[in-house]
């Protein structure tokens, strides 16, 4: 069962590569989510892929593993802060025309800010008791 169990550490920072995948394929997209008053979102969004690859390779061999688990659980948190919330709360989203489309749209990135906390939680619990190098941050 612990060989089953184990597959976690590998399993969770590698379904990232989701992200990755979607920041390639669909830069136009990763790009609509950065904030209007954030310039270059392109730029931005090809940044995160890159920092999001990092991250995945950091935490699948074992060097800086616990740096990159509290950096990704902070570059999360500041997605739910500085993204999601403003967009469920309409900001962006243009909700002078309410509309059914709009009000799904908000709900769908509560549902992202719900999430965004779930895996920074997740993040925050692999630094903690999975993650073995402690170099950086004991």
């Amino acid at each position: 069962m612990n060989k089953i169990l184990a597959i976690g550490r590998y399993l969770f920072p590698l379904s990232f590569l989701m992200y990755v995948g979607l920041h390639l394929g669909k830069p136009e997209v990763g790009a609509a989510f950065v904030p209007d008053y954030i310039p270059f979102p392109l730029f931005w969004n090809y940044f995160t892929m890159v920092c999001i690859v990092l991250f995945i390779i950091s935490a699948v061999i074992g060097k800086y593993d616990k740096l990159s688990y509290a950096l990704m659980a902070l570059y999360v948190v500041f997605m739910a802060l500085l993204v999601h919330i403003p967009r469920a709360m309409g900001h962006e989203l243009g909700v002078e025309t309410m509309t059914a489309d709009l009000a799904r749209e908000q709900e769908l990135e509560m549902v992202n800010v719900f999430r965004n906390v779930m895996v920074a939680g997740a993040l925050l619990g692999f630094s903690r008791f999975v993650a073995r190098d402690s170099r950086i941050i004991g």
